[in-house]
Formats: C-alpha cells, structure tokens, sequence
C-alpha cells in the first residue's frame, strides 16, 4: 500500500481508490478513510474568499474547511448544509484540474449562494420573520 504522505490531493479522483486489504475485499473505495478536514492550502484562496474572511475578522476558512467540490448527477455541485442539498455550478464555469482549487471555488459558490435571495433560508427569513 502506498503511503498517504506520498499522494497528491487528486489520488483519489486519478484512481479506483481500492486500495486497502478491505477495500479489495468489498470491491469498492471506503470514502471516509481519508481526512476531509484537511488544512487547505492558503495560497490557494480566490480574491472572494481573502476579501470575505479579511471583512469577516478571521485566521482562517474554519467552517468552510470541510467544504469540497462535488458531484450530483455527474454535474459539478457543492453541498450545502443549511438546506440539506447541492448547489449546482454553472455550466459555463471552467473548473480547474486541481482538487485544491475547486475546492476553494466551493466555498466561495456557497458563500455566494447562502447570501443570495435565492437561498431558501433567506425566503423563510422573509415569510416569517416577526420583527
């Protein structure tokens, strides 16, 4: 077995990712073997997100480092907590090839969307808000 140390952040997305005695066993990937937490590259941060967390007053992504670029229906998404669902990225987005970067292109769609009027939470604020 390789080494964790020695794979590059896209392994996973290169690979089968059967790797392990029980993973060929089962004949699937076990996806939580692999720590999704993982400080994220800070270097890597897009002008939004630098500007967000500078205005925001804080060190660092903290809730936003488990946010990764995912999949739904084989289209580009982000899942968002909040409402239980995924964000779909606009088609004319070009993602890049590094899973660092589309990470940090999550979290800032997220972050766009959740301040957006089209957020469900947004438009329950509004229905039922009292005061």
């Amino acid at each position: 077995m390789t080494d964790k140390r020695d794979l590059d952040v896209d392994h996973y997305l290169k690979s089968d990712g059967v790797e392990t005695e029980r993973e060929r066993l089962i004949g699937q990937h076990i996806g939580y073997r692999y720590d999704v937490n993982l400080v994220p590259d800070y270097d890597r941060l897009t002008p939004f997100l630098k500007k967000y967390i500078e205005f925001m007053g804080w060190d660092d992504l903290n809730w936003l480092e488990d946010v990764h670029m995912g999949y739904e229906e084989n289209k580009p998404a982000v899942f968002d907590r909040n409402i239980n669902g995924w964000v779909s990225v606009p088609d004319d987005l070009d993602l890049p090839d590094n899973q660092q970067d589309r990470d940090m292109i999550a979290r800032e769609l997220l972050i766009k969307f959740q301040m957006s009027e089209r957020h469900p939470l947004i438009q329950l604020n509004k229905a039922y808000r009292k005061f």
